[in-house]
């Protein structure tokens, strides 16, 4: 089961610093997250969360924290997908909404302005990182993890 905490421990981790990332582009190179965005990085957080306090649990709980972490990815994946689809089809858009509303009132939102505040709008085209889109990026990571994440829950303890 070593190798279980191992691996929730470098997942919360790549997912904290995922998080630094975005809060650099958000900062230095001035990306405003919209709706959407500010939806992965929670997905994120939670996947992070769930990995850190499962991997300072007993071992046995390491597969219950990477089959909830799993789903957390699962779920951040299906919001990096939805994100994509808003942004090849411009028309549709989830600009200054209810879903922009809404979040920005969550008490994480007015707590964290600087990490959950949605200002942007998620049809904005920014400069691709090496080649691919921050949805892209958020939907490969996410699929990583939960793959990771899935394979670690329901690997047989010998």
């Amino acid at each position: 089961m070593k190798t279980s905490k191992s691996l929730l421990l470098a997942v919360g981790i790549l997912c904290f610093a995922l998080v630094g990332f975005a809060l650099y582009l958000q900062h230095v190179k001035e990306m405003l997250p919209c709706p959407l965005c500010v939806l992965q990085r929670y997905a994120f957080v939670a996947v992070g969360l769930l990995c850190l306090v499962f991997a300072a649990l007993p071992a046995a709980a390491a597969r219950v924290g990477a089959g909830l972490a799993a789903l957390a990815a699962l779920v951040g994946g299906g919001i990096a997908g939805w994100h994509l689809w808003v942004k090849a089809h411009p028309n549709v858009s989830c600009g200054i909404d209810p879903l922009e509303t809404s979040l920005n009132k969550i008490f994480t939102a007015e707590l964290m302005p600087f990490l959950f505040k949605a200002d942007g709008l998620c049809a904005t085209e920014y400069a691709p990182i090496i080649g691919l889109s921050i949805p892209q990026w958020s939907l490969i990571w996410f699929g990583i993890f939960a793959l990771l994440l899935a394979r670690a829950a329901l690997r047989r303890s010998r």
